[in-house]
């Protein structure tokens, strides 16, 4: 059967990625779209085809024959199955988010890159950990049904813009930025944890992390047992690659003035990570969300370290960050934690884990 890949963004690279590693006689004949003009021509030199100028021709038994796996966020997935049937497609499955986080554990262990928490010995020292989960007023509710871990829990981001209730605990209570969060998103959730969790009073051995209400790493109670019996200091979801690097991916949601203001603020407030931004941006590998689990310490560093350059680049924005409400600031994050968790790879112990994408 023919084998093609729905979708042409991270999730979908990623796949074919994992597939050309993992099973290198299994060929793809081409990536689906729905909308071309939004995707590029291709990836990794195969033809990246809009859904209407591929099924034209074909005739139900070459649709028999052409498997399709979705590769797309899971809360589209349904309505890409519609669109594939409404075509005559039939043969297709979902690369849901746990099932993409498996293929590219198996994928990142034969690179010897990028290596999976699940992979470590499970030891007998169970840390402290505490993953707060970030949640907006205005978040669509789940359809399905999903019970969190014990050491996950909702802080309400935004809090201080809005009189309504979504978690007990608040971004606006204690020291905090909440009323930044229409351009921080759930970065408010995490300058709060900084602020009011990483404190002298609590042990430089336990974890903390961020989460999102729709996209939560995947931890075990074995996975959970592996951090401090192998010293790991942070967690992260595998990264995404994007072609021909991640330097396309940032241009896709941030203005030139604004990634200007990033360049400055990084130039005048971290000059060596300035330096070192140009090499990383040439690679493909590119950690989105904002998700992470760290160390306290590692944590606290990442953080005395991240807000004083976002606060600078507000100042140098245009127009600046308290005259405008679209979220830079939360797009910038993602840019700026690849940057330093790949600057530091060599004096970090970092591992990955699935990020699970809850609908």
């Amino acid at each position: 059967m023919d084998f093609v890949i729905f979708g042409a963004q991270g999730i979908a690279l990623g796949a074919y990625k994992a597939f050309h590693n993992l099973y290198p006689r299994r060929s793809v004949r081409c990536f689906l779209v729905s909308e071309p003009e939004k995707n590029p021509p291709a990836l990794e030199g195969i033809a990246v085809l809009g859904l209407p100028d591929f099924a034209e021709g074909l005739s139900q038994e070459k649709k028999d024959n052409t498997e399709i796996l979705i590769a797309v966020p899971e809360n589209v997935m349904s309505d890409v199955e519609s669109i594939l049937k409404s075509y005559g497609f039939y043969y297709h499955a979902r690369l849901t988010s746990s099932r993409w986080a498996k293929l590219m554990g198996y994928h990142y262990v034969c690179g010897k890159k990028y290596i999976p928490l699940s992979v470590l010995p499970v030891g007998c020292h169970k840390p402290a950990i505490k993953i707060f989960m970030a949640k907006f007023y205005k978040d669509k509710p789940l359809t399905g049904t999903y019970v969190l871990p014990g050491w996950v829990e909702p802080i309400q981001v935004g809090a201080s813009l809005c009189r309504e209730r979504v978690a007990k605990l608040l971004d606006c209570d204690g020291e905090n930025i909440s009323d930044k969060n229409v351009n921080y998103s759930e970065l408010t959730a995490l300058y709060w944890i900084w602020k009011n969790c990483l404190t002298p009073q609590t042990d430089d051995e336990e974890y903390f992390g961020l989460s999102h209400y729709r996209r939560i790493l995947e931890l075990s109670e074995d996975d959970v047992l592996r951090l401090g019996s192998n010293q790991v200091d942070v967690v992260l979801p595998y990264p995404m690659p994007y072609e021909p690097d991640i330097e396309e991916h940032h241009k896709r949601y941030l203005a030139d003035w604004d990634w200007q203001a990033l360049l400055t603020a990084l130039e005048e407030l971290q000059p060596e990570y300035a330096k070192a931004l140009p090499e990383i941006l040439r690679q493909q590998y590119f950690y989105n969300y904002n998700i992470i689990l760290a160390r306290k310490k590692v944590l606290k560093d990442y953080c005395s370290w991240l807000f004083p350059i976002l606060e600078r680049m507000e100042q140098l924005s245009i127009p600046k960050g308290w005259e405008r409400q679209d979220r830079y600031a939360g797009y910038m994050g993602e840019t700026l934690e690849t940057l330093y968790f790949m600057y530091h790879q060599a004096q970090l112990n970092i591992v990955h884990t699935g990020c699970r994408f809850l609908t």
